[in-house]
């Protein structure tokens, strides 16, 4: 049998792109290499009672379009809204928790800066008018620079866009796309504290210093979710991240498509210059009008398309994109909740169900980076953990919980002699993190009862994310938007005809929203049903 598309991976972007196709009337089969659907959006048990989920861990950025069209919540999905957004443990005293509500936001800003509690409103007000440009932006496909006349046309209708903005919202967007983080928040807030707790969403998924120029955009891209139809709201889906991608697994089993689990690709097959299917790890051999990669650009290239195929430096180019996103994954299992000692307590209060992040200051998160850069992680790590267990009670025993542990910074690869391939480099910087929170939390290291730890090299081999890179590729200002993955291939179309990237090393990039694989099905319907035309 030869299918219509063939999707490699089967994670939440390959899903996605598979449900739309097969709604489209396309046959279409995904290619998952490991045993269960998902990729890094799993939830398994990763300790006796205990699940989690075990790589991505948080909601937002799934994109509401992608939620309706594939009817996620006919199909079982479920998503909670945080009690509150995010808090920082500040030192034993000082704390500062971020509810939503801009009321409420003043309040706590105010008690550190009245002025920055003042300016709250001016800079939500602005950075929503450009979280309203990308959130146009994302589920368009990007022109080609240098595409011709077609691309010229798409080129102009996307900066229209921007065209009918205030020049102060013209200078905002030009701010937010070129300038470092704290450049960007020094313009508008004076406590390092405050600029902290909003630079940390600069830095996350990134290999750099909120001085980094480009990391603004990094703040800008974790902005433009919603939960719920709330915009600027984070919450959790029911059952873990494995709920949202199994719900899209239903979706396009139920529009028709097939998915095979324990099926890794070896390598893209070619005839007469174009994609015509994929070979399997096993020899078998599956034939495709199409080719969806829903895995990174640079492992496709670099692994799984064969010598000659492409020219050579066009693969060069794919194959030096820039990944590393300088994070370490842990999973713990806790007998009870952190007791902070700026905010007492071991009864759930709203900051339990927050974000709580460990990054109190500009400078704590700048030596973050440079302590990796320099010895291969962060001798006082930058760590969001969230307790999901506190709005989902399916996932530990009664009066027990999990927490996810998302930290920076760690180098992709350590300085040698030195590997994350050795067991006690992970356990001694998994215990360092567990250290940096019991720091705030005394209570913390004796409630750990179980943990799971994934270093970059293990988020590598276990779901394809070369130098363990949450995004496929650096959200860096050499790879956003039509320079995304490489200049001249940004419309989801790859060097060789037939294949397409739908992963999010594609625009617009990384995290849980569907988008990449929602914007590279509507190409690939377009090109298949051209040619059944011709």
């Amino acid at each position: 049998m030869t299918f219509d598309v063939a999707v490699i991976g089967g994670g939440h972007n390959g899903l996605t792109a598979a449900a739309y196709l097969a709604r489209a009337g396309l046959q279409t089969v995904v290619l998952e290499k490991n045993a269960e659907v998902g990729g890094a959006a799993i939830t398994e048990e990763f300790f006796p009672g205990f699940r989690n989920s075990v790589a991505s861990y948080t909601v937002s950025l799934l994109n509401p379009k992608v939620i309706a069209d594939l009817e996620l919540a006919q199909h079982g999905l479920r998503i909670v809204e945080r009690r509150a957004g995010n808090f920082w443990p500040i030192d034993e005293s000082r704390s500062l928790l971020m509810p939503y509500g801009i009321a409420g936001r003043q309040k706590a800003i105010a008690a550190f800066s009245r002025r920055d509690s003042e300016r709250l409103p001016q800079y939500d007000a602005a950075l929503e008018q450009a979280a309203d440009v990308l959130r146009d932006l994302v589920l368009k496909t990007p022109p080609n620079i240098g595409g011709g006349l077609f691309e010229t046309v798409r080129a102009a209708a996307v900066g229209g866009r921007t065209y009918g903005l205030p020049l102060a919202g013209k200078r905002v967007l030009a701010d937010l796309f070129t300038k470092s983080a704290e450049a960007f928040l020094d313009q508008w807030f004076e406590s390092e504290i405050v600029k902290a707790s909003f630079a940390f969403d600069g830095i996350v998924g990134a290999y750099a210093s909120p001085s980094t120029p480009g990391t603004a955009y990094v703040l800008l891209h974790h902005c433009f979710g919603e939960v719920n139809g709330k915009p600027g709201v984070w919450g959790h889906a029911i059952g873990g991240m494995g709920a949202i991608t199994q719900a899209m697994a239903r979706s396009a089993r139920a529009a028709g498509a097939e998915i095979r689990t324990g099926a890794a690709v070896r390598e893209v097959l070619v005839e007469g210059g174009r994609s015509c299917g994929v070979v399997l790890q096993n020899g078998e051999t599956v034939l495709a009008r199409a080719v969806a990669a829903n895995v990174g650009p640079k492992l496709l290239f670099r692994d799984m398309m064969p010598e000659g195929v492409v020219e050579p430096d066009i693969r060069d180019r794919f194959t030096r994109i820039t990944t590393g996103s300088g994070t370490f994954r842990m999973n713990v299992a806790l007998s009870e909740l952190p007791d902070f000692t700026s905010r007492p307590g071991k009864t759930l209060q709203d900051h339990h169900t927050s974000g709580i992040v460990i990054g109190p200051s500009l400078s704590y998160l700048d030596r973050a980076y440079l302590d990796a850069r320099r010895d291969g992680w962060s001798a006082e790590p930058v760590v969001e953990m969230l307790i999901p267990s506190t709005l989902d009670d399916s996932l530990a025993p009664s009066g027990q919980h999990v927490a996810s542990l998302f930290v920076q910074h760690v180098a992709p690869t350590l300085p040698p002699p030195r590997s994350w391939s050795d067991p006690a480099e992970k356990e001694a910087f998994a215990d360092l993190v567990i250290e940096t929170v019991t720091r705030h939390a005394p209570n913390f290291k004796s409630a750990v009862v179980g943990r799971q730890v994934l270093s970059p090299l293990d988020l590598e081999q276990r779901f394809g994310l070369v130098d363990g890179d949450i995004f496929h590729g650096a959200l860096s200002l050499d790879q956003l938007f039509s320079l995304r993955p490489v200049m001249g291939y940004a419309n989801y179309r790859m060097p060789l005809p037939g294949l397409y990237l739908c992963g999010s090393g594609a625009h617009p990039g990384g995290g849980v929203t569907g988008a990449p694989g929602h914007n590279a099905a509507r190409e690939i319907i377009k090109d298949l049903r051209r040619r059944r035309a011709d």
